[in-house]
């Protein structure tokens, strides 16, 4: 199939109702069927088990179960330095760099107005402009748990409706302002550098995105951009360390991160289609004189 058809279909193909299908069967109880489907997708897609805390296909209940599986304790070491964040999640760069004017590159000739992926709330915008961004991709064979690059404490969390094209690389590259058109969960945390984005982002047949203190934020979906304000203290807080699970995906997407003004700088890793590894080490914080 032509790479410009496998586009077209994504903007024919019902998208939300395709997805929300997947999404119930894949939490369907199955028995040997979904033991007999989780082999095929381990064997397709080159799933490495033997680092997962359950390696054995038939003793997942359900496709869902087995996507969000468990790692060993210890196989994803988290960077200890305290001036160093880690990588959030397994996946590969997509693409990386400084957020100019306002904008933030999808892919060459692609970038996207980086207010509208954060729901178009233009003072939370102003915290991030002239900061840095990364986008990391998470293919269908990686570890689809998704964790903390620093310390923080949640402020605000934001659902976004939208479309749910697929964000793999090719979709990335014809698809104008996709990260900021598909469906999405933008958490903003405050961290010791000042505000972070940990953005979610929804595509074709991810059957739902969930947050630890909130779980499954999508589905059900609607049709208007919903808050949630979160204290900076007090039992209600939500505080998470460095490393520690945030959210996870069933079924792949994206993550993308974006951090203030001259607050951190890349580790040389962070560079487009560059694998990365939950715990490596992400960026140096620069320190609040930067």
């Amino acid at each position: 199939m032509s790479d410009n058809l496998k586009i077209g279909l994504q903007y024919c193909m019902p998208k939300h109702l395709l997805t929300r299908l997947v999404g119930k069967l894949a939490a369907l109880r199955g028995g040997a069927l979904t033991t007999a489907i989780i082999r095929w997708f381990i064997k397709t897609y080159k799933v490495e088990m033997a680092e997962a805390q359950q390696s054995d296909p038939a003793a997942f209940k359900t496709f869902n179960d087995f996507f969000v599986r468990e790692l060993k304790p210890g196989v994803r070491p988290v960077v200890e330095d305290a001036d160093k964040l880690c990588f959030p999640a397994d996946a590969c760069v997509s693409q990386a760099g400084p957020v100019t004017q306002g904008r933030i590159v999808q892919a060459k000739g692609h970038d996207y107005d980086m207010g509208e992926l954060l729901g178009g709330d233009t003072r939370l915008a102003e915290e991030f402009m002239g900061g840095d961004f990364a986008t990391l991709y998470l293919s269908p064979r990686d570890y689809h748990r998704v964790h903390m690059p620093c310390d923080g404490t949640l402020r605000e969390m934001i659902y976004v409706p939208g479309d749910l094209f697929s964000v793999n690389p090719l979709t990335a590259q014809n698809v104008p302002n996709l990260f900021a058109r598909n469906e999405r969960v933008v958490c903003i945390f405050d961290t010791e550098f000042g505000p972070m984005a940990q953005v979610l982002v929804g595509a074709t047949i991810v059957g739902s995105m969930e947050t630890v203190w909130a779980g499954t934020v999508t589905p059900p979906t609607g049709p208007s951009i919903r808050r949630w304000q979160y204290p900076a203290e007090g039992t209600n807080a939500v505080v998470l360390k460095k490393g520690e699970e945030m959210g996870r995906f069933k079924l792949g997407s994206t993550v993308i991160n974006v951090f203030p003004a001259g607050k951190i700088a890349f580790a040389d890793e962070v560079t487009p289609e560059t694998p990365t590894r939950m715990g490596a080490h992400y960026a140096t914080v620069k320190g609040a004189d930067a």
